[in-house]
């Protein structure tokens, strides 16, 4: 249920954007490059940039559902156990565990084709441009955006999967089917 709604909640417009615990911002390797863009007048080129970097991640985040899913079909009997009664984040540190890997594998494609469509890639390029317009001896090292938006994608979407879980576990309201309800119930652990 958790996988479920994090994923829905990322996935939506403004998942990432709109979400200031989640939005991906500016690489720490160009946020220098950016200010002198704000200072000479193209804060709204650098607001574009931030903005296309998060719509890639929400377009890229429905493809994480099928990866949750394959690694709920490879639970143990032994991982449910230690999820019921391990910490607040126990299923969320398993989702990393055995899907990390597999999800940067589905997403980075994803979130390659879905920078091109939304123009991070072109729009990278275009800062870029300007600033050595500006600052022709400035020196740029390419920055691998597509591992950026990526790794920032799945620290979101396993932020909010913990966000999930640790409401499941603490409210009772959100304990929205007859299976969960009976789980909590007898592990006698978290609230009635």
């Amino acid at each position: 249920m958790g996988t479920g709604s994090a994923v829905g909640l990322v996935g939506a417009r403004n998942g990432y954007f709109g979400n200031g615990a989640i939005k991906i911002p500016l690489p720490e390797d160009i946020r220098l490059t950016c200010e002198v863009l704000r200072k000479a007048g193209l804060g709204s080129e650098v607001d574009a940039f931030v903005l296309s970097m998060n719509r890639a991640a929400e377009r890229a985040a429905p493809k994480a559902k099928d990866v949750f899913i394959g690694a709920i079909r490879e639970m143990t009997f032994q991982d449910g156990t230690r999820i019921l009664n391990g910490p607040d984040t126990a299923a969320t540190d398993y989702f990393r565990t055995k899907t990390s890997v597999r999800l940067a594998q589905a997403f980075r494609p994803e979130v390659a084709a879905s920078m091109d469509a939304v123009g991070v890639t072109r729009q990278y390029k275009a800062l870029n441009e300007r600033y050595l317009s500006l600052l022709p001896l400035a020196n740029r090292d390419s920055l691998d955006l597509d591992r950026y938006v990526t790794d920032k994608a799945l620290e979101g979407l396993f932020y909010m999967v913990g966000q999930e879980e640790r409401k499941i576990r603490n409210d009772p309201a959100a304990r929205t089917t007859e299976l969960l309800r009976k789980v909590f119930e007898r592990s006698g652990q978290y609230g009635q």
